[in-house]
């Protein structure tokens, strides 16, 4: 999988100094992506805020369990008797966040050359405190880096849940309701060619993009059924995860990690916040050899100039025009530029990154359908 890097920006308060100047295509598994005429210092900066937030992740984790640790020692004897196992699963935990950490880690290696002629460096610490070197009885916490805010520690923790969605067998299940419809209607709306001819050569002339692409498991998806297929995507934290399990595992569930560790409400169990997760549940280089499959980074907007009403995540962000309208008016908006309903189902009940075991979930209705804009 490689990078079309038409514009390199993630979080909005970062879009304003990123120009896109540049359009390049690239193949799959390719580790190169190409290089962009942008505001170098500003994507350098932005660049090594993500980094930073990854390597922060072991430093924030543990000044909440380092809280948890101090108030439990504010409690009466009596208390503390209640809850007998209660510092050693805070010490499971522990555990836990540095096994993330190492992962978290090894994501980034490599990501410096994440963009084709492009050498993105980073600074990384020069030692990591051990266990005993962090008292977890002490209140004073580790300070983020410059530039790093809580919402980027929570794109962080999204991100280690996202892999849960597309790259394991307990994610099929969102995956079944999100993906697969989309797969169906594109099969039988756009079926593949059976032999070569002058248009294909054994691979699809259909070329199909996907927005929003995450961590690429419905794009990769369709580039394993032999379609020719980009993916878009605007967060950095997505790009550089989904670098890392499309071109550096080599292995079925290889890896592993503890996605709701950090959970500590709506738990039936303690175990149920200890679990793990291993990924990949498919072997991602398994495409075939002539698959055309890529990845672009940068908003869909600005990458592809294509109209649209703005992304809702811009809601109530400081310096952003937003304008949220409902699936109504979305609809009609969609019929105005001369597009026909095809197809159209509501409700489709589905989860994001849910935690099967947590007791508290969020579910979504869905509207699924199908949209064809007549040549003439």
């Amino acid at each position: 999988m490689s990078i079309d890097k038409r514009n390199n920006e993630d979080d909005i308060e970062d879009r304003q100094n990123m120009v896109e100047k540049h359009h390049c295509n690239s193949s799959h598994n390719s580790n190169a992506i190409d290089s962009y005429d942008v505001d170098d210092a500003d994507e350098q900066k932005h660049f090594q805020k993500v980094v930073n937030a990854f390597l922060y992740y072991r430093s924030y984790a543990r000044n909440r369990i380092r809280r948890s640790f101090h108030y439990y020692g504010q409690l009466s004897d009596a208390h503390k008797q209640l809850l007998p196992k209660f510092e050693s699963h805070l010490a499971l935990i522990l555990k836990r966040i540095d096994k993330n950490y190492n992962v978290l880690k090894n994501i980034l290696q490599g990501c410096d050359h994440l963009f084709e002629n492009q050498n993105r460096s980073f600074d990384l610490p020069s030692s990591t405190a051990s266990n005993d070197e962090l008292n977890m009885s002490d209140q004073d916490e580790v300070n983020p880096p410059a530039g790093v805010l809580s919402m980027d520690m929570d794109k962080i923790k999204t991100t280690l849940k996202q892999f849960v969605r597309d790259w394991t067998e307990e994610g099929k299940e969102e995956r079944n309701s999100c993906y697969q419809p989309i797969i169906d209607e594109i099969v039988a709306r756009l079926p593949l060619q059976k032999e070569p001819n002058e248009f294909c050569n054994d691979v699809s002339y259909i070329q199909i993009l996907v927005p929003g692409a995450g961590l690429g498991r419905l794009s990769w998806e369709l580039a394993r059924l032999g379609y020719a297929c980009q993916g878009n995507e605007v967060s950095m934290y997505m790009l550089i995860a989904s670098h890392y399990v499309l071109n550096r595992c080599q292995q079925v569930n290889a890896t592993t990690i503890y996605p709701w560790v950090l959970q500590f409400c709506n738990n039936y169990s303690n175990e149920d916040q200890l679990r793990a997760a291993r990924f990949p549940d498919v072997d991602t280089s398994s495409l075939p050899q002539n698959a055309r499959f890529s990845m672009s980074a940068g908003d869909f907007l600005h990458v592809y100039n294509e109209p649209g009403p703005l992304l809702y995540h811009f809601e109530d962000m400081v310096g952003e025009m937003s304008i949220e309208i409902s699936y109504v008016d979305l609809r009609s908006v969609i019929l105005k530029y001369g597009f026909q309903i095809l197809t159209e189902n509501y409700p489709i009940r589905t989860g994001y990154i849910k935690n099967a075991r947590s007791m508290l979930h969020y579910e979504y209705d869905c509207v699924f359908f199908v949209a064809y804009k007549p040549t003439n």
